[in-house]
């Protein structure tokens, strides 16, 4: 697989009291991400909802982050385009939680 994309694996919580992106799901891919979003799981909303949420605690552009598989799931996988070396780094302090 190429280096200019990395796969992220997300657990989803729609309709939570504030948006929360940390802490670590044992999903089906793997250790997720935990973000947590406001927005219902109805029309794409909570999905569209974390993506823009993965990009911010990323550090990058919505449009680098693309939904791969998950649509109708609270697991879902994201590709973030062009993913810079301390992303891994990132990824992994939010997914322990230790991320400020």
């Amino acid at each position: 697989m190429p280096m200019d994309t990395m796969t992220v694996a997300v657990r989803v919580k729609p309709g939570a009291s504030r948006a929360r992106v940390g802490g670590c799901f044992a999903g089906p891919h793997g250790p997720a991400l935990v973000i947590a979003v406001t927005a219902p799981a109805v029309d794409g909303r909570a999905t569209e909802a974390a993506r823009r949420a993965l990009a911010g605690a990323l550090g990058v552009r919505p449009a680098a982050v693309a939904l791969r598989t998950g649509a109708a799931s609270r697991d879902k996988l994201f590709l973030v385009a062009g993913p810079t070396p301390d992303l891994t780094e990132l990824l992994r302090r939010l997914r322990d939680g230790s991320a400020g």
